[in-house]
C-alpha cells in the first residue's frame, strides 16, 4: 500500500521558517520525482518546487531563493525548507510523487501552513 505523508506544518510569523517533510512508503522512492504543491483559499493548486530522482531541483518564481527542496533516499523522505515566510505563503501544502515510467503518481493528504502575526 502506497502512502505519502506530510508533516511539519503549522503557524509561523512572517519572516519565520518551517521545514515540511514528506515520507513515502510502498514505492521505489529513489526512482520517483517528488514535488510540493500548494493551494490557497480560492486559488488553484500550484506547483512550487520539484526534485528529480537524480536530485535536480526546480522552483516557482514565488518561492525561489526562499525555499529549498532536498531528498534523502535512505529515508524515503523529501524536505522543504521554507525561509522568509510571507502571509501569501499561507496555503495547504501537498506532496506529490511521480514516476514517468508507467505514469504513476501519488498525492499526500495535505498539510496546513499559516503565516500570520
Amino acid at each position: 500500500q502506497v502512502q505519502v505523508v506530510e508533516s511539519g506544518g503549522g503557524l509561523v510569523q512572517p519572516g519565520g521558517s518551517l521545514r515540511l517533510s514528506c515520507a513515502a512508503s510502498g514505492i521505489m522512492f529513489d526512482i520517483y520525482s517528488m514535488a510540493w504543491y500548494r493551494q490557497a483559499p480560492g486559488k488553484e493548486r500550484e506547483s512550487i518546487a520539484s526534485i528529480t530522482s537524480r536530485g535536480s531541483t526546480n522552483y516557482a518564481d514565488s518561492v525561489k531563493g526562499r525555499f529549498i527542496l532536498s531528498r534523502d533516499n535512505a529515508k524515503n523522505t523529501v524536505y522543504l525548507q521554507m525561509n522568509s515566510l510571507k502571509p501569501e505563503d499561507t496555503a495547504v501544502y501537498y506532496c506529490y510523487a511521480h514516476r514517468v515510467v508507467g505514469n504513476m503518481d501519488y498525492w499526500g493528504q495535505g498539510i496546513q501552513v499559516t503565516v500570520s502575526s
